[in-house]
């Protein structure tokens, strides 16, 4: 199977749990509930070594970057593996360790099937899993990384004139 979906309309989030950026249980968040602006979805799982000394900080890197541009971010578990200690209370966990004020789901396997909904609609690869989205709704780029600086351009470009 080929990985990603890059320069394919993204798909909607199909995730059944989450908390806000508070920490507290919220309605499902969806790609439109995130605007229709540049979005940029994080993928991961609590026990991922990766998702933690690469992928978080990468995550922590670009959010400061792009403070002052209107770029909107999720934060997904997609539990492939280890579901008993990739949980939904881990969210919150890892929400606070990284002081991360934005909204995170949890979205396990389905029984009958061998991967979570996100990893098989967003064809991803494993964790951490990088999504970056345009207005329109097309996936600009997605991998294990993200190229921030690509990202950025791609968000100045589409930015009105100060």
């Amino acid at each position: 199977m080929k990985y990603g979906i890059s320069g394919r309309p993204v798909p909607e989030l199909f995730v059944p749990y989450w908390i806000d950026a508070e920490g507290m249980h919220c309605p499902p968040v969806t790609l439109f509930s995130l605007g229709q602006r540049h979005r940029v979805l994080f993928f991961y799982q609590h026990w991922c070594p990766g998702c933690h000394s690469h992928g978080f900080p990468a995550l922590l890197s670009l959010i400061e970057r792009t403070r002052d541009r209107d770029v909107a971010y999720a934060v997904v578990q997609t539990v492939f593996e280890g579901a008993e200690t990739n949980t939904p209370e881990r969210l919150s966990e890892d929400q606070r360790r990284y002081d991360l004020r934005i909204p995170f789901g949890h979205d396990g396997r389905l029984p009958g099937h061998r991967l979570p909904t996100t990893m098989e609609n967003y064809r991803t690869g494993g964790t951490p899993w990088f999504v970056a989205v345009d207005p329109a709704g097309v996936v600009l780029q997605d991998g294990f990384a993200i190229a921030s600086e690509e990202f950025i351009a791609a968000v100045d470009k589409g930015r009105a004139p100060t």
